[in-house]
């Protein structure tokens, strides 16, 4: 390196003064452009450094955001099936016998009033309507158990499912207590009235009343 610098040393001596100066403005321009070019492919290395840095972010983010996707996905999907702990839930079989016993017991308990005279024949539609309520009603109970209880209609953990569960049979417990009121209350009616009609009878006779 020495060498050569004094084998410039000796070149420029033996050259006019002009030349000399134009010849060291030249190298002093070589040398700053030297520098500028050094410093150049450090910007060029530290922008490719930040582009490799932001592109391994967004693959990473990008990697998440669909790895995410793809669970919640998953999740999603599990949420509308149907697991067998819910399909056996005990109170799935107690909404669907209470029903069974809330038909059982109108038409039992309707064909008994009607047999008994008891009432007029308003009364008796009035009655069939309390009825026809209650059946309609129970219908809706059913077919929501249904839904909870098909897979692929919602999407429900399983114990939201087993919560929706609950309160269909609280609803349908509801109805049939109803109806064992509204059947007794009626039946305390209809023994009222044929008492009544057994007495009235009964002083028709002592009056020689027919």
């Amino acid at each position: 390196m020495k060498k050569c610098v004094w084998v410039v040393v000796f070149v420029l001596a033996g050259m006019p003064a002009s030349r000399v100066w134009a010849q060291a403005q030249e190298l002093q321009q070589l040398a700053l452009n030297i520098e500028k070019l050094a410093q150049f492919r450090q910007i060029l290395a530290d922008m490719k450094k930040g582009y490799e840095i932001l592109t391994k972010g967004y693959n990473a983010v990008k990697n998440i955001s669909q790895g995410n996707f793809e669970l919640h996905k998953v999740f999603l999907d599990g949420l509308m099936q149907v697991s067998p702990a819910v399909r056996q839930y005990r109170r799935v079989a107690d909404i669907v016998n209470y029903q069974v016993s809330l038909v059982k017991e109108y038409k039992q308990a309707f064909k008994s009033f009607n047999r008994s005279g008891s009432f007029s024949a308003g009364e008796m539609v009035y009655i069939g309507g309390v009825y026809e309520r209650l059946f309609d009603a129970s219908l809706e109970n059913l077919e929501d158990l249904l839904t909870v209880l098909t897979a692929n209609r919602l999407r429900m953990s399983d114990e939201e499912r087993l919560t929706e569960i609950d309160k269909i049979y609280n609803s349908m417990e509801d109805k049939l207590v109803f109806l064992r009121d509204f059947n007794n209350s009626t039946s305390i009616l209809s023994l009222q009235r044929r008492k009544e009609k057994i007495e009235l009878q009964r002083l028709q006779q002592i009056n020689g009343i027919r």
